[in-house]
């Protein structure tokens, strides 16, 4: 079966991260598979553009850091969202939805 990947606008994968940590605290890779299930497998998150963003996300208290064991017995870091996170997500939201309709009003506009 022929995969469709797609890139990220920039700025998405925060607001994706943040809403999968509102489903439950979760380590980086859980992160990643997460929203590769829920988009049917068109995204693809690689570890390269996740860490770094985790580590942006934690510095501005977004979401805050704690170690467990993941599924496999391993040492893991699990984030979970923050009060703050959370707001951040609702302004990233607005955001997003804001453009999506300004995108989808240019579409539908008929050649002149």
């Amino acid at each position: 079966m022929l995969s469709l990947f797609l890139d990220l606008p920039q700025g998405t994968l925060d607001l994706l991260v943040l809403k999968a940590l509102t489903w439950g605290p979760r380590h980086g890779y859980a992160i990643a598979r997460i929203l590769e299930e829920r988009t049917g497998d068109r995204l693809r998150i690689e570890e390269g553009s996740l860490y770094p963003a985790l580590y942006r996300m934690e510095g501005k208290g977004w979401i805050e850091p704690e170690w467990g064991e993941s599924e496999l017995g391993r040492k893991a870091k699990f984030y979970a969202i923050t009060r703050e996170g959370r707001k951040q997500l609702k302004r990233q939201v607005t955001h997003w939805q804001t453009v999506q309709d300004a995108v989808a009003r240019v579409l539908k506009t008929e050649n002149a």
